[in-house]
């Protein structure tokens, strides 16, 4: 996988003779890059306190030289630059002890990739290592009227005594025994790929045998694959790639790991643009209407007046589609056949929503499924409806959850109906998406897209086979290729 160099300003005696590699700036400028190298990953402990430092250099170097360092430039910029106000958005994540409750006034945290020792701090030190991966960072908290103030920067060997500097050690050799396993392979490959997968997902993207066809595809390409999931300590940096296969959201994990992963550097596929796009329907509709995608008529709700009431009626005739903006499944989506239930309806969907989607009905006896990948189409399903249901999944159903469905070629696809899945996809990017469309006679409508879309083995892949997973993973190898080794 990756040959890991560890770059310090000076060798001190406690570094010396560790099965690592540890080198000074001095001998990483002179003696890198070198012909026929392996894959690279620098962890730089230099001082980075100063504006074209040692320590900046190291990191600047390293991205020149196509070597997977920690921190990057970019996370050195942004620590001279945090402040309280972007560290507020961590802590409120995180269910931090009561200011009063604490003994001390101000607490100071030391980092070690991303761990404390105090074990009740480490839920925020991970929030804070994920949105500025360094190998040492110094956390204060200091107590407030209102709760913490929290102060954030960069560390470096200089800051930690003998005892800190063991731990660290430790935990780079922890990192190079779990993640490096140089003599495992009889090859290397170019590439590696993180897939991130959730065992305990009742509905997941791709069932197991698809998520081993992706894994066979990749390695025709000399990408190698690890599954991951979201639940575990994952190191992003030491791979090139990050294909998710779990079911998106905002507030939630998969969102955050696109966005490190991006800030990485890694080819992300589905990226966090479009997994914030498509994850809230408001964004979509508001978007169809601009870009001019042909699509249901669709009322925005903020409240339940009678003024605002009178209006959807008088542009939608009942039965009138609810939804919530951030759903997926069939999830969050309900049908009301008068005002009474409208009412009902929308006032409870918008204590969790300050905004919810009322949307025409139009039944139809199947949904298309139009997978898009960098703006062409790969692959067409209709999914037909639940059993005596209006959705494609009926969950409250104790069997017969979902309808039938045909996998076809898209030349057999009307042109209507593809048309519509390109112009939709456009809205959103470039990345992996299924697009779902009714048709009505000669009229295709667009009701939404997904980023991370279903493709299950026998299901998405019926018509085309392992060549589905091939056509994703050669989009895959050839990002890698422009990006770069």
């Amino acid at each position: 996988m990756h040959a890991t160099l560890i770059v310090v300003d000076d060798i001190l005696p406690l570094w010396q003779g560790l099965d690592l590699q540890v080198l000074t700036f001095e001998e990483y400028l002179s003696q890198y890059p070198k012909i026929d190298e392996p894959k690279t990953r620098v962890i730089n402990l230099c001082d980075t306190d100063q504006y074209l430092s040692k320590g900046y250099y190291c990191s600047l170097l390293a991205e020149a030289r196509s070597h997977r360092v920690l921190p990057s430039v970019r996370t050195i910029n942004d620590l001279r630059e945090v402040d309280a106000l972007s560290l507020v958005p961590l802590q409120s994540k995180i269910n931090l002890p009561p200011a009063n409750d604490t003994q001390t006034s101000l607490i100071e945290l030391t980092l070690l990739m991303g761990q404390v020792q105090e074990t009740q701090w480490q839920p925020l030190a991970k929030s804070v290592y994920n949105r500025f991966p360094a190998p040492v960072l110094l956390l204060s908290l200091s107590q407030a009227q209102e709760g913490w103030n929290l102060k954030l920067r960069r560390g470096s060997l200089q800051d930690l005594n003998e005892q800190q500097q063991s731990h660290l050690i430790t935990h780079l050799q922890t990192l190079e025994q779990h993640h490096l396993h140089p003599t495992s392979r009889k090859k290397s490959a170019r590439w590696d790929m993180a897939i991130l997968v959730n065992e305990t997902e009742s509905l997941p993207p791709s069932n197991t045998e698809a998520i081993k066809k992706f894994c066979k595809a990749a390695s025709k390409f000399n990408i190698q694959t690890t599954l991951i999931q979201s639940s575990e300590e994952v190191n992003l940096s030491q791979f090139d790639a990050l294909f998710i296969r779990e079911t998106t959201a905002i507030d939630h994990p998969t969102y955050r790991l696109a966005c490190q992963a991006e800030r990485e550097g890694l080819i992300v596929m589905d990226d966090p643009a479009s997994i914030l796009r498509c994850c809230n329907k408001v964004f979509l509709q508001d978007a169809f209407r601009y870009q001019g995608v042909p699509s249901l008529k669709t009322w925005v709700l903020s409240d339940v007046r009678s003024e605002t009431l009178d209006e959807v009626e008088t542009h939608i005739a009942y039965p009138i589609v609810l939804k919530m903006p951030e759903s997926s499944f069939s999830k969050g989506v309900f049908k009301v056949d008068n005002r009474e239930q409208l009412i009902e309806k929308t006032t409870l969907l918008l204590e969790s929503s300050a905004l919810i989607l009322a949307q025409e009905y139009l039944y139809t006896e199947y949904d298309w499924r139009i997978g898009i990948l960098n703006g062409k189409p790969i692959y067409a399903c209709r999914y037909h409806m639940a059993p005596k249901h209006w959705q494609i999944y009926n969950h409250s159903a104790k069997k017969g959850k979902t309808g039938d469905f045909e996998t076809l070629p898209t030349f057999e696809v009307p042109r209507v109906v593809l048309n519509a899945a390109i112009k939709a996809a456009a809205v959103i990017g470039r990345g992996l998406y299924g697009v779902d469309i009714k048709q009505k006679g000669g009229h295709a409508y667009v009701i939404e897209v997904n980023d991370n879309p279903s493709i299950d083995h026998k299901v998405e892949d019926r018509y085309l086979g392992d060549e589905l997973y091939m056509i994703i993973m050669n989009e895959f190898s050839n990002r890698l290729e422009r990006r770069g080794r």
